[in-house]
């Protein structure tokens, strides 16, 4: 008998994805306080309300360390006067504050104004920002040229972050031709200056062999640059090198460590991982309520994997109440964003009723949706679907089909099945010879069904020669596995 599998929920070995989010971090321009030597600087002052209290008349200076004590309105003020006599470091504050809505409305139109103003007079981060406009689409017409070409300018200048952004650029081929070694000479430049996002992306293209020779070494040593300097993803990576021993001495405890850095900044791939770790007890003593409050933290932020895996853990009432309602919501929305694990499951309970009405309809179109990814799993079961006509048309030449592809990939249930396929000449022209090859792949990985099968051929002398004996032996696997018409034939021939 043919029977459908689900996936359980486990641990996704997450691929290192070479995607770069720089831009983003602050910076604050030179400043220019008109501070004369032998005077003693008094330290910006504030009161119990954050407004800054300007001491004589007011500078530039004034205006970012009104910023800096988040006094906007203040800053907003003195920079606008310092603006519009073209100093470009306040053009650059003041663009800065309509960029993100501080000391006045947002508006991405006024922030574009003045970080132009600024770019154009060589202001390096007002370039660099102006270029991230361009490659969002903010307050101006979304352009990678426009942006590469101000990325440039302000990295010309040793601007880290620039440069950072120039190399996702080249990386991604985004405004320039692609190439992942101009990608790693601006990574490099910026992760010499100790910019936390160019140390992780420079990780990445050592991790993959992206424009440098691979070397997991090297990745380790700039992952942990970045992680040491609290960055989320990087803490992620190095956890990860951790869990597998990539160019460090597998330790569960590392990985666990990183993870929870990475997690405790609400970084989802972090807190997936986290929870497989403790449903596991990988490096952390095992707990089914940690695992699922790590993989709850992920998936409410839409994270595939954790939300597949949160399904799991109410499927089979781990760590919370068993709830196939609760499982079949999780495993839609994961299954919804493509994941094939959760399609297979999601198949699996309407293919059964399970917290869901049932149907063989919509259960063989999550398995052909999970099937068409390469799910082994669900390439099976749509064979079992088609084998036995259960919500598409019946059609042994395609359960043929999809069980040849899951057994190519050493699926045991699919390579018994395809063994069944050849024996009895249903879809497949008729071989006891491959009936036996595949029953034999089933049977090395314990398959008891296939020990069944071989059982079979050896007492009827399909493919083989007859050998009782050798039938007794296929016989006995089979029924210490539980398998009961196994045991019913050693009944039956005395032994």
């Amino acid at each position: 008998m043919n029977t459908k599998r689900f996936l359980c929920y486990a641990l996704a070995a997450f691929m290192i994805l070479f995607t770069v989010q720089c831009g983003k971090k602050e910076t604050v321009g030179k400043t220019d306080g008109n501070i004369v030597e032998g005077t003693d600087i008094e330290e910006p002052q504030a009161d119990k309300n954050h407004k800054y209290i300007i001491n004589g008349e007011a500078t530039i200076a004034d205006a970012q360390a009104a910023y800096d004590i988040e006094d906007y309105e203040t800053a907003v003020e003195v920079a606008r006067k310092f603006a519009e006599e073209s100093n470009a470091e306040a053009q650059n504050l003041l663009g800065k504050c309509y960029y993100d809505g501080k000391g006045v409305e947002q508006s991405d139109t006024e922030a574009v104004k003045w970080f132009t103003l600024a770019a154009e007079q060589g202001f390096a981060e007002a370039q660099n920002r102006l270029g991230i406009c361009y490659a969002n689409g903010n307050g101006v017409e979304q352009s990678y040229t426009e942006a590469v070409k101000w990325y440039t300018l302000a990295a010309e200048q040793e601007l880290a972050q620039a440069q950072c952004n120039l190399g996702a650029c080249y990386a991604n081929g985004d405004g320039v031709e692609q190439s992942y070694t101009e990608a790693v000479k601006w990574f490099t430049l910026a992760a010499e200056q100790e910019f936390d996002g160019a140390q992780y992306c420079l990780g990445l293209c050592y991790a993959k062999g992206n424009g440098v020779e691979q070397s997991y070494t090297e990745a380790v040593k700039w992952f942990t640059l970045a992680a040491e300097q609290e960055l989320a993803q990087a803490q992620y990576c190095l956890g990860v090198c951790y869990e597998y021993g990539n160019g460090v001495e597998q330790s569960y405890t590392e990985a666990v460590k990183w993870y929870t850095l990475a997690a405790e900044q609400e970084y989802a791939n972090a807190q997936c991982n986290l929870g497989a770790c403790y449903a596991n007890g990988d490096g952390v003593e095992q707990s089914y309520t940690e695992a699922v409050k790590w993989y709850k933290k992920a998936a409410e932020q839409g994270h595939a994997w954790a939300q597949f895996n949160l399904g799991g853990c109410y499927e089979n009432g781990n760590g919370v109440e068993q709830s196939y309602t609760e499982a079949v919501k999780w495993y839609k929305k994961a299954a919804k964003q493509g994941n094939a694990s959760a399609q297979c499951n999601l198949g699996y309970c309407y293919d059964y009723g399970y917290g869901v009405e049932q149907s063989h309809t919509k259960a063989a179109k999550w398995f052909t949706l999970a099937a068409e990814q390469e799910d082994a799993t669900a390439q099976c079961n749509l064979g079992i679907c088609y084998e036995y006509g259960e919500g598409v048309e019946q059609s042994y030449t395609e359960a043929a089909k999809w069980y040849t592809l899951a057994a190519e990939r050493g699926y045991a249930d699919a390579q018994n099945n395809l063994g069944g396929c050849y024996e009895n000449g249903n879809g497949v022209e008729q071989s006891y010879t491959k009936a036996m090859e595949w029953y034999e792949k089933a049977a090395e990985q314990e398959n008891k069904y296939a020990q069944y099968a071989i059982g079979n051929c050896y007492k009827r002398g399909h493919g083989v020669e007859k050998s009782y004996t050798k039938a007794v032996e296929w016989y006995k696997k089979a029924a210490e596995q539980g398998h009961e018409e196994a045991k019913k034939e050693l009944d039956f021939m005395d032994f």
